[in-house]
């Protein structure tokens, strides 16, 4: 979160299990004027949502070890933090939009980073 508070558009926590995916995905958005929160699955995001109040919009992979992947947890935040934005991304599956919680957008993997770019402004518009 090296950016200037001022000038950011809006903190997003971006949900990879992949470190190298995960360090593209957190450059890129940071590029695109926000600052970033990172975790390592879907547990992990979880304990920094509990303990943030100003994230604006999680960014999430589906396919993650552990007890949670990355739609339980689209779930989850759409529940327990609605204000929340969500942009779900998977190389494996492809959801239909009647297993995306309201208001999410999926992506698949390999993804546009300009569409995904395009997608988060549009998002930190409606802050």
């Amino acid at each position: 979160m090296g950016r200037d508070p001022i000038r950011s558009k809006g903190l997003v926590l971006v949900v990879e299990d992949e470190p190298l995916v995960r360090m593209f995905a957190v450059a890129f958005v940071e590029d695109a004027g926000f600052d970033v929160l990172e975790a390592a699955d879907a547990n992990q995001a979880v304990a920094i949502l509990e303990t943030r109040t100003d994230i604006r919009i999680v960014f999430t992979d589906i396919d993650m070890p552990g007890s949670i992947d990355g739609m339980k947890l689209a779930r989850a935040v759409r529940d327990r933090w609605p204000p929340i934005e969500i942009i779900i991304v998977s190389g494996q599956r492809r959801p239909v939009g009647s297993e995306l919680p309201t208001r999410a957008v999926f992506f698949p993997k390999p993804y546009d980073v300009d569409a995904v770019t395009a997608e988060l402004d549009r998002m930190a518009a409606s802050f």
